[in-house]
């Protein structure tokens, strides 16, 4: 029970990454809040726990006021704040020069501005509780380039900088902040990928294959507990050899 007491959130907690991320984190002792803006996802996996345990907000959180009343949920219904996991992402597959300016945006607010966002109100809540731990779902293509993917690569790479900036700057309030940074995914996210589409990024795996949420989650797991209590301002490649290449 690496997490047993803990109270977490989970952004984009309906599905995939956020999903498995949250059943993880139950498996493991914590109450967590998922907050999502797909209701019936959310509200679905919620009641498939005990309602003391899990709970799901509907958030935009790239909305300001929205996401300090998530926090403040945490707070006023559990108690305190531990963990946060940013897991909430989006990305686009578009040469650059046909990315209109607002889907730019829509991608930089969805994966970079939320995370400051959450993060933000998050650490408040967690100088009152004694600390916390912050994990950053990034990328793969945070740290490497690919073509179609300018407002992603843009968007991850900064996350991953911005979680070294938070670590170095709460380390002496006892709050760690790391990222994950995972290759290409089983989710929910390409189920719309054809075959080929799917051997053609199975193949860019040394390993064969593509993740699994539960194997990221695991890897979130273990950054948010004392497992990794010397660990802050780091970002760990879950993929598959993706970046060994």
């Amino acid at each position: 029970m690496k997490l047993k007491n803990k109270v977490a959130i989970v952004t984009g907690g309906a599905s995939g990454i956020g999903e498995s991320t949250v059943r993880e984190m139950v498996k493991e002792g914590a109450k967590v809040i998922i907050a999502d803006i797909n209701k019936e996802l959310g509200k679905r996996l919620a009641c498939s726990f005990e309602p003391q345990q899990v709970i799901f907000s509907c958030t935009d959180i790239t909305v300001e006021s929205q996401v300090k009343q998530l926090v403040d949920l945490a707070m006023s219904h559990f108690g305190r704040l531990d963990i946060l996991a940013n897991n909430a992402g989006l990305g686009t597959a578009s040469p650059t020069i046909d990315l209109s300016l607002l889907d730019w945006r829509k991608v930089i607010s969805v994966n970079l501005d939320s995370v400051f966002l959450v993060s933000k109100y998050a650490i408040i809540a967690m100088k009152k509780s004694g600390g916390g731990s912050i994990v950053n779902n990034a990328s793969m293509l945070g740290v490497v380039g690919q073509a179609k993917a300018a407002a992603y690569s843009a968007s991850k790479g900064a996350v991953i900088n911005l979680t070294k900036a938070l670590a170095i700057e709460y380390a002496s309030e006892n709050i760690r902040v790391n990222a994950v940074c995972p290759g290409y995914i089983d989710t929910p996210f390409i189920s719309h990928f054809d075959e080929d589409k799917r051997n053609e990024l199975i193949s860019l795996h040394p390993i064969g294959r593509l993740g699994r949420p539960e194997e990221i989650a695991k890897a979130v797991i273990f950054l948010a507990s004392e497992d990794a209590s010397f660990i802050t301002g780091t970002s760990l490649l879950v993929d598959g050899g993706y970046t060994a290449r």
